[in-house]
């Protein structure tokens, strides 16, 4: 079965790595694609309720699933760095 997260601050194919890597620890994982431009990361799986665990080993990785509580947060964090280095910049 394929699971797709869609999920906050993904930058990089260094986070992709460790994203691929560590999901592939989980038994119940046969392979791991990420988009990072995207931002999608595409889990193929024999076991289609683990989707939680996903979420929560992505989550404690940083890669927060878009639209959840943590995703919104991280949202808000990486829009006020955004804005402090174009501000930076200007002055």
């Amino acid at each position: 079965m394929t699971i797709s997260i869609t999920v906050e601050n993904i930058r990089c194919s260094g986070c992709a790595n460790t994203i691929t890597k560590k999901l592939m620890a989980i038994d119940s994982v046969t392979s791991v694609d990420i988009d990072i431009d995207e931002q999608r990361v595409t889990i193929q799986t024999d076991d289609p309720s683990a989707r939680p665990t996903y979420i929560k080993m992505l989550l404690t990785l940083g890669y927060p699933e878009q639209g959840s509580v943590e995703g919104i947060t991280a949202l808000k964090g990486k829009a006020k760095s955004v804005i402090s280095c174009a501000v930076g910049k200007v002055t």
